[in-house]
């Protein structure tokens, strides 16, 4: 099986593709439930520290997790069957609603799955078969999930950009990286650009708190840059902060002027941040050598 994907392109995406389309429905469950368990971690630990006992003993709660229990009608509360559960197939064939209660169903989570499946194949057309393609291919499904879950909550979880860190930085010392591949990086530049991309924006933060009194943004993006770095390498961080910034600040003009957005109210900017930092995983170097390439400089 893995001599046909490394001898066909064809095969490799239409693999890679399928995949994207499993995990894409997986990714559903984790942008949805995991700020609900975060939430009732938080609870917990606030009663804990606040020493609030319950008076009577109090009934075992459920488990909640990202596996049980099982993925449920928001309306009718109905268990969602395995064959209603296909990815992007099952909600065309259900026109878009519950098969029990026939309540329509979010369009958004066939277009994540379909938005998975298209960026994993699309990685593996980039790539090709090989390690750089399995990294970059795991970075992109969790840039899917922290995407959704900041424009939901305006939250990126540590429990996704520290394992997406490190990942990053132990990938650096296994010997995969490639003159032709933008990922991973060799452990210097893995570990300057983990570095550099955390300080960047903290010092952008507290610059810009000092100069208004406001928060310009979390820690959280601090932490996704600095996955970035360890990825990447120091050398993309500029590229995709002002790719992000970029794109952040003609979104928001855009939904200022369309009046879809009041002033003063925050927008998420990890969206901005993964997409830019996935165009830099694809094709990062080409894009620098093409700017360096305008002024006449070398670029390496």
């Amino acid at each position: 099986m893995l001599e046909i994907l490394a001898q066909s392109p064809g095969a490799l995406i239409s693999s890679a593709l399928l995949i994207g389309l499993l995990v894409g429905s997986f990714l559903n469950v984790v942008i949805y439930r995991l700020p609900v368990m975060l939430d009732r971690q938080w609870r917990a630990d606030c009663a804990e520290i606040d020493g609030a006992a319950p008076t009577l003993p109090a009934a075992p709660a459920a488990r909640f997790n990202l596996i049980v229990p099982r993925s449920t009608c928001p309306r009718c509360h109905a268990p969602i069957k395995a064959i209603h559960n296909i990815p992007v197939l099952s909600y065309l064939l259900l026109r878009g609603r519950c098969a029990s209660c026939r309540a329509a169903i979010s369009a958004r989570y066939p277009a994540v799955e379909l938005l998975c499946g298209v960026l994993t194949a699309g990685v593996a057309w980039r790539f090709g078969y090989g390690a750089p393609a399995l990294c970059a291919i795991v970075v992109t499904w969790f840039l899917i999930a922290l995407t959704f879950i900041d424009l939901d909550h305006q939250l990126l979880p540590d429990s996704l950009t520290m394992p997406l860190l490190w990942l990053g930085l132990v990938s650096s010392v296994t010997g995969w990286a490639s003159a032709t591949a933008s990922l991973p990086v060799d452990p210097v530049s893995s570990i300057l650009g983990a570095a550099a991309g955390y300080v960047s924006l903290w010092v952008v933060y507290h610059a810009f708190r000092l100069l208004t009194g406001k928060e310009g943004m979390g820690y959280g993006d601090f932490k996704l840059l600095a996955a970035f770095g360890a990825w990447l390498g120091w050398r993309m961080l500029l590229p995709i902060v002002l790719l992000s910034a970029i794109v952040g600040a003609l979104v928001g003009i855009a939904l200022i002027v369309g009046r879809r957005h009041q002033r003063g109210t925050p927008i998420p900017f990890g969206p901005f941040l993964a997409a830019a930092g996935w165009v830099a995983m694809l094709w990062g170097p080409q894009i620098v050598q093409g700017y360096l390439g305008l002024y006449g400089a070398p670029g390496r």
